[in-house]
């Protein structure tokens, strides 16, 4: 059998050809199957395996019935299905709660524990969908779960369309469906955190009408820019390791054959991009200031058009924070309010919640209240590089210099020392001049870091292992700026086209950073380290880019090369003599 199919599609009203992996098939219930021997590790997490089918309604957990392989036709005829998690005991209608992905929507029976990194065991029932509402809980708060196989997945008919125009017309198509339901009060949400928070912008934007308010915590919105092509350097082994993970008896959008095939923007990619501006309901976002959602979160919490929105920004691991308790009772609030129109005090919710990191496990402040973000009183502050004493400072450098490193095994790191106390908080970037010596385009892979007054690096830890640092990416070939999307704060590639070097060419280069939040005490130092790799070792994630370095890196600073870090201060609220409040 072939391992991908192809077929022509229209994306964002331009005809391509859409490569499909044929996905892993559904297992037989005869065969024994020992899923923590698998060599794929999502199938200890219950992603990729698919139980059999088996229409039912049975008691799933105390006080909690399951209607098992329910089905749910759509507009187009292809029949998906869903488990259906409710009260057993229920007296008055209810509000639904939807997780929508292609990851699966239970366990397999016998399956070894669940796993889920950053979360003790037993925490998450086995009813619970990867990175979704757990049914123990909500049904017992007066809530539904719909745990939907979306089309192509599991014994859902046709191919799984990945974030796709066609995934959010079936979104919109189950959600009218259910909402309808004689057990349901005509409210439904959306729920669950990565690649679950992905998908609910998307099916928010075609504005279902009985969607009443979704929580995306922690979701990437523009696959390519931020997971396929993060800078222009591909990062395809991640995205393999998911696409092959997906169980079905179709095909997989395969978006890392599609990325070899179409490696620069285009009709396929923005078709995955939501339309933020038609969302109009209430949504609560999540961010994490160390995971690779955190552009995307931000982004999505900034763009969408309701004003009804909050942001919270933690610096914990996503499924840690997803199913810490607090969080599910401030989660429960919200939903409370926009699902069973309690009058809670939700909207007394500040708007933004951010967590000041400070070193290792220590936050300065934690859920500190904003109004939005970035926030207003910022105060944008250049340091400029030189590279004749690997230093920054404010204001610009008058003598020209140069720094080089081997791209394959080098790096580069300018320092600042803080004479007091400073906050920064929300976007910076990074212009660098370039040039790649011997080659004709250059990966530059940029950290920000904390060093104490030694120069010993002060990382932040998560998952008890130790962060880079707030990072940024670009292939310099890709350096083009999008006029229409970048500010004065964020610049954003267009991925057009590449604009390869030629020999002995120095160019300008505008890196996003990804936001971040964080604290330098008097005597602390702020540094810079640029590389042609990622440098991170033993995370458990396969997070892995394709890179194309040659020869040697050179970075140019001072005189016409004026090279230069852009951060945002974030001033004291109040300070009087030597107090300061934050």
């Amino acid at each position: 059998m072939n391992k991908f199919f192809t077929k022509k599609e229209m994306f964002q009203g331009e005809e391509l050809e859409s490569i499909y992996r044929v996905a892993r098939r559904p297992v037989d219930k005869e065969q024994d199957i020992d899923l923590s021997a698998s060599e794929n590790p999502m199938d200890a997490m219950g992603q990729g395996f698919c139980p059999p089918f088996n229409q039912r309604t049975y008691i799933a957990g105390e006080g909690v019935i399951c209607q098992q392989d329910v089905p749910v036709k759509m507009r187009d005829g292809v029949t998906i299905y869903c488990d259906i998690y409710m009260p057993e005991n229920r007296i008055d209608k209810i509000p639904a709660l939807v997780s929508w992905s292609f990851f699966g929507k239970r366990p397999g029976e016998g399956m070894s524990e669940w796993q889920i990194m950053g979360v003790p065991p037993q925490t998450v029932s086995k009813l619970a969908k990867f990175e979704s509402p757990d049914p123990m809980y909500w049904c017992r708060m007066g809530y539904a779960v719909a745990n939907v196989d979306t089309r192509g997945a599991g014994h859902s008919e046709g191919d799984v369309s990945m974030f796709s125009r066609q995934d959010c017309e079936d979104g919109y198509d189950f959600i009218e469906w259910l909402g309808v339901q004689y057990w349901c009060n005509g409210r439904v949400g959306m729920g669950g955190n990565s690649g679950v928070a992905m998908t609910q912008y998307r099916v928010a934007a075609y504005q279902p009408p009985h969607l009443a308010c979704i929580a995306p915590w922690e979701g990437t919105t523009d696959v390519y820019r931020e997971a396929i092509y993060e800078g222009g350097i591909p990062a395809l082994s991640f995205n393999e390791f998911i696409a092959a993970s997906v169980t079905g008896n179709g095909g997989v959008d395969d978006q890392v054959a599609m990325a070899r095939k179409y490696p620069l923007m285009n009709g396929y990619w923005r078709d995955k991009i939501p339309d933020f501006s038609k969302i109009t309901i209430p949504c609560y976002c999540t961010a994490g200031w160390s995971h690779f959602h955190l552009r995307g979160s931000i982004q999505g919490y900034r763009k969408i058009k309701t004003k009804q929105k909050w942001l919270r920004v933690h610096r914990d691991f996503e499924w840690a924070d997803a199913y810490d308790p607090y969080n599910l009772e401030d989660l429960k609030r919200f939903y409370d309010r926009y699902l069973k129109d309690i009058h809670n005090g939700w909207e007394l919710t500040p708007r933004v919640r951010l967590d000041v990191m400070d070193a290792f496990d220590c936050d300065y402040q934690v859920q500190r209240k904003e109004k939005g973000f970035p926030l207003e009183r910022t105060q944008y502050t250049r340091y400029y590089l030189d590279a004749a004493s690997m230093s920054m400072q404010e204001g610009s450098v008058s003598a020209a210099s140069e720094v080089t490193y081997d791209s394959a095994s080098g790096e580069a790191m300018f320092d600042m020392e803080f004479k007091e106390d400073t906050e920064l908080t929300g976007y910076m970037f990074l212009r660098l001049y370039v040039e790649a010596a011997g080659h004709d385009d250059m990966d530059l892979f940029i950290n920000i870091q904390k060093a104490d007054g030694e120069g010993n690096w002060i990382p932040w830890h998560v998952l008890d292992e130790p962060h880079p640092g707030a990072w940024g990416k670009i292939r310099v070939s890709h350096r083009e700026l999008d006029s229409k999307l970048s500010t004065h704060y964020q610049p954003v590639l267009s991925h057009e086209r590449e604009l390869k070097l030629t020999g002995g060419e120095v160019v300008p280069v505008d890196i996003e950073i990804v936001p971040s939040s964080r604290i330098w005490h008097k005597g602390e130092k702020l540094r810079v380290q640029v590389a042609g790799r990622y440098i991170r070792e033993g995370w458990f994630e396969p997070l892995a880019w394709d890179t194309d370095n040659k020869g040697r890196h050179i970075i140019r600073t001072g005189g016409e090369y004026q090279s230069f870090l852009q951060v945002p201060v974030i001033p004291p609220r109040y300070q009087s003599g030597e107090y300061i409040y934050r």
